[in-house]
């Protein structure tokens, strides 16, 4: 593994890379949420994740919600599989709160340890803010999994800054923190710089964990050489992408010059941009469905984007 710089998570005692590699896509095509990607051989998932860990990557993000519990398996079975032991990597799971209570996650937690294969839970999050129980007994069943060593740190994804707060208020009074939030962020979408997430973010110590950062591949420049978006493109990534070619192209041309000056991708652009233009606050999880997609990612954490670069760019978003 290359001398890569890591970063805490949170105020914790984990270190991790600037990237971790997503693993929505691990998910055998299973399930509602799962079948948004076609299911990947064994080998193919494999070969990315040792992609992954040889460029420097040390960390994966996954989900019960991916596949029913798949996309852990496969993560798993891959990294055992390339010999990659549980000290080499964390891993970071959601538990999928949707008409559930507190009480069902600490009764599934041993399924998702399972499902790992003996892979511990370094990062829990609760998936979306849309339990049946409240913030507070929520996070107070999380600091029992911390007491009881079942996982390392709390995350949470897709809540409000207010929300946030609230979480970090009730792991404060255990003696634990808000370690992560993980929301949609990227180069073309801000929100959580104007919806006080990002400052709240800032003020608690807690990291933030940008999934989507290429907007779907719209910031790969990819379509935008190509003149559209492929009909083979599935539907969900196409609602994303909208009709922002043509807006994007300014943005995604200074990012081809900057390539460059970088000898960097324009994928690779937008992601250094994402992991250094608030500092060391805000990581990233491209996922890869191909090793060359997961090398390209790596590539972001070769180089680092001067301030007058960043300044710009961030006036071209």
């Amino acid at each position: 593994m290359p001398n890569i710089p890591l970063r805490k998570l949170g105020q914790t005692s984990i270190e991790i890379s600037a990237l971790g590699l997503g693993a929505w896509q691990f998910s055998g095509g299973r399930g509602l949420i799962g079948g948004y990607w076609e299911a990947l051989d064994e080998a193919t998932t494999r070969a990315i994740v040792e992609a992954a860990v040889a460029g420097g990557i040390n960390w994966f993000d996954t989900a019960e919600a991916y596949g029913g519990g798949e996309s852990e398996r496969n993560l798993s079975r891959a990294l055992r599989q390339a010999g990659i032991g549980s000290d080499q990597v964390r891993i970071a799971t959601k538990w999928w709160p949707v008409l559930r209570t507190a009480d069902h996650l600490r009764a599934t937690i041993d399924e998702r340890l399972d499902c790992l294969g003996g892979y511990p839970i370094a990062h829990y999050i609760v998936h979306q803010p849309l339990s049946l129980s409240s913030i507070h007994r929520q996070m107070n069943t999380m600091a029992d999994l911390m007491d009881e060593g079942r996982i390392e740190s709390v995350g949470i994804s897709n809540f409000t800054a207010r929300g946030m707060r609230q979480c970090h208020e009730v792991l404060s009074r255990r003696g634990y923190g808000l370690a992560a939030h993980q929301v949609r962020y990227s180069m073309l979408f801000r929100k959580i710089e104007r919806n006080g997430v990002l400052d709240a973010a800032r003020e608690l110590g807690t990291t933030i964990i940008a999934w989507s950062p290429l907007e779907q591949g719209l910031l790969t420049g990819r379509f935008h050489e190509l003149g559209k978006v492929p009909d083979s493109v599935s539907w969900m990534r196409k609602g994303m992408i909208g009709n922002r070619l043509e807006k994007t192209r300014p943005l995604i041309d200074r990012m081809r010059e900057l390539g460059e000056k970088y000898q960097a991708t324009v994928s690779q652009i937008a992601l250094n941009y994402l992991i250094h233009a608030q500092g060391d606050t805000v990581v990233a999880i491209p996922g890869a469905s191909r090793v060359s997609q997961v090398e390209q990612n790596v590539g972001a954490l070769r180089f680092r984007l001067e301030p007058e670069d960043i300044e710009e760019l961030t006036a071209l978003c």
